[in-house]
């Protein structure tokens, strides 16, 4: 029987108008039939506590399975200070612990990002990719979505507008989905 491929989208920014947030808006729009998305917010989950890895918040379990049970993960993550906001390497943080018990073992993962500035949050995604590493997680290399001048690709009510941007997530998506059904037996 046929199963619906099942991908997990989150941002990396908890600002209200966030263009990252608007960026996964967009990407549900261009999601495939076959296809179930869903998005998480990162606002309520705690700063990070070893000494809680074993007995997490409830909010914590919630991101955590809901990892865990999608067939690929999209992130959405602005750029702060050259590299990635402290919300999304937390949430990651949690979710990959403890030790052993990491949500994000052999996960197919799409990173895009959006930006106000000239780069497109290139050096974000960068780092958060070598996040990736450790964590076994199997990134699409292609294409790179990184948005820049997001002030102008969306409308004043974070609609987006920018015809090749949408394209460009549209493609990303499909070799997120590729990259997806070469781990999952639907």
């Amino acid at each position: 029987m046929f199963k619906p491929l099942r991908i997990l989208g989150f941002a990396g920014s908890l600002r209200k108008g966030s263009y990252n947030e608007a960026l996964l808006r967009a990407a549900a729009d261009l999601m495939p039939e076959n296809v179930v998305f869903e998005t998480f917010n990162l606002e309520d989950i705690p700063v990070f506590n070893q000494d809680l890895e074993k007995q997490p918040p409830k909010i914590v379990e919630d991101f955590k399975k809901r990892v865990k049970a999608a067939d690929a993960i999209l992130i959405a993550t602005p750029e702060y200070n050259y590299s990635i906001p402290g919300v999304l390497k937390n949430a990651i943080d949690w979710a990959s612990r403890p030790y052993g018990d990491n949500a994000f073992e052999e996960k197919p993962v799409a990173i895009m990002g959006a930006s106000t500035g000239m780069l497109g949050t290139a050096r974000a995604q960068y780092h958060l990719r070598q996040c990736f590493v450790f964590l076994n997680v199997h990134t699409v290399n292609r294409p790179e979505v990184m948005v820049s001048y997001a002030a102008g690709k969306f409308d004043s009510e974070g609609k987006l507008k920018d015809e090749k941007t949408r394209e460009s997530i549209a493609e990303l998506i499909n070799s997120l989905i590729s990259l997806a059904e070469t781990f999952t037996k639907r």
